[in-house]
């Protein structure tokens, strides 16, 4: 039975309809990534990423006291042009609906509407995870318990290279989540293809990771796995150059005291500022990667779960 509280757009509900593969899609990053109208051009790019590789993108977000499954060309406008957008996580989201305010989701409550619309596979940037300096902040992303706690695959060039990467890894082992580097053995990190750590497991086709997910699910095991999928070599930053920026940008914002919620867009912004953009258009090219990799392994799902008997 679908849940009062989910909208699906008519794209999606026909997708739904005719048992086709769909790929979830995060908005914090067109209403805290980048300003209009590039970010619903961002959006609108990475949708037509997932229709051209065969499956149907259903961009999520919260608006009216509905969860949306899927955006209309206005309603995708009316979310990239909107001030105060909440930024919603596990603690938010019931909140942000019994207010009726207009909210965008991150990575851990995508994860849960996603869920909820019945959809497998989620395709975005970078997940979030242990902040450095988390011995003494016990600042953790709500990304991290979410992987272990919903079943969903999640598609992202690694963790954001701002975080505590080798902490992060400790995290998700210890909370039985799978963490799947696509196509080479290293964990990428973010805007580079390397954070030079080892992922824990390998796999290097959608086939492989569809099944993994549906004999995770038939085993009882909950939570989803997070494939690490590292940014086309084409576009990435090396480590060398990003790295001095990103200690910068990390020296700034404990100077001004920034914290919870408000580090990572600050770093962002300042890493963008340090970088001349070329942070943004890296970040963009990794996005529209992980989306063409969602949507085969989405495809791939489908194709795999025995069909329902009556």
């Amino acid at each position: 039975m679908t849940h009062p509280l989910l909208q699906f757009s008519p794209e999606v509900a026909q997708a739904r309809a005719e048992g086709r593969a769909i790929v979830a899609l995060e908005s914090t990053i067109i209403t805290h990534g980048m300003p209009f109208p590039q970010n619903v051009e961002a959006a609108r790019a990475v949708e037509a990423e997932v229709r051209a590789h065969g499956a149907t993108p259903a961009t999520i977000a919260v608006m009216g006291g509905r969860i949306l499954i899927g955006l209309t060309d206005a309603q995708l406008d009316a979310l990239g042009q909107a001030a105060h957008v909440m930024k919603l996580s596990r603690a938010d989201l019931a909140a942000c609906l019994a207010q009726g305010k207009m909210g965008a989701t991150t990575v851990a409550a995508t994860m849960i509407c996603a869920h909820l619309a019945g959809i497998d596979v989620f395709a975005t940037g970078g997940i979030g995870g242990v902040h450095r300096g988390a011995e003494t902040s016990f600042d953790i992303s709500a990304d991290l318990p979410e992987l272990a706690a919903t079943a969903v695959t999640v598609i992202a060039a690694g963790a954001k290279a701002i975080l505590d990467l080798p902490k992060t890894l400790e995290y998700l082992e210890t909370a039985g989540v799978p963490v799947i580097a696509y196509g080479q053995d290293d964990f990428p990190a973010f805007w580079s293809r390397s954070s030079g750590l080892k992922a824990p497991l390998r796999m290097d086709n959608a086939a492989e990771i569809a099944r993994a997910q549906l004999l995770r699910t038939s085993l009882g095991l909950p939570g989803g796995q997070l494939i690490a999928n590292p940014i086309p070599a084409g576009d990435e930053v090396a480590r060398e150059i990003i790295d001095p920026v990103i200690e910068t940008a990390l020296a700034e914002a404990a100077a001004a005291g920034i914290l919870a919620k408000d580090v990572t867009p600050f770093l962002l912004d300042r890493i963008f500022d340090l970088t001349k953009g070329q942070s943004l258009v890296s970040n963009i090219a990794l996005v529209l990667n992980n989306a063409r990799l969602g949507a085969a392994i989405a495809l791939e799902i489908t194709a795999q779960r025995p069909a329902k008997t009556l």
